[in-house]
């Protein structure tokens, strides 16, 4: 009886401390500390600022004659060690991806399905923007 106590207490405070993510207002974002500057030729397309669970998803796709040369991650969730972390796995196979597909129509990531979602969503509202 006295363990079934103990282990209760001990559960309801673990319950009780764990942090979750904040709302959607009050969560960091990182952002790269700059954007490799435009060759001649190239053109820049910034997607929209894709909401999710964690965060703010933007990008920025540049092209060279209608081709995909890069992306640029503007904005991911960075709140906790473990979005940085999804972030640091997921992005640079969603952008080898997207210069493979020279699409917006790629594989989210397994384990970022979230941070996937809202890559491909800004990718596809800059592409949008080609015309």
């Amino acid at each position: 009886m006295l363990a079934a106590v103990v282990v209760t207490v001990a559960g309801l405070i673990a319950l009780l401390s764990f942090k979750t993510h904040t709302n959607g207002s009050e969560r960091s974002v990182a952002a790269p500390a700059s954007v490799p500057p435009l060759l001649a030729g190239e053109h820049a397309l910034t997607g929209a600022a894709v909401a999710t669970v964690y965060g703010p998803v933007q990008v920025r796709v540049v092209e060279r004659s209608r081709t995909i040369v890069a992306v640029n991650i503007l904005r991911h969730p960075a709140e906790t060690t473990m979005d940085i972390q999804i972030g640091q796995f997921a992005f640079p196979r969603l952008v080898g991806e997207t210069l493979a597909a020279q699409s917006a129509r790629i594989d989210s990531v397994s384990g970022a399905t979230y941070t996937s979602h809202g890559y491909i969503a800004s990718l596809q509202s800059a592409l949008d923007k080609q015309g």
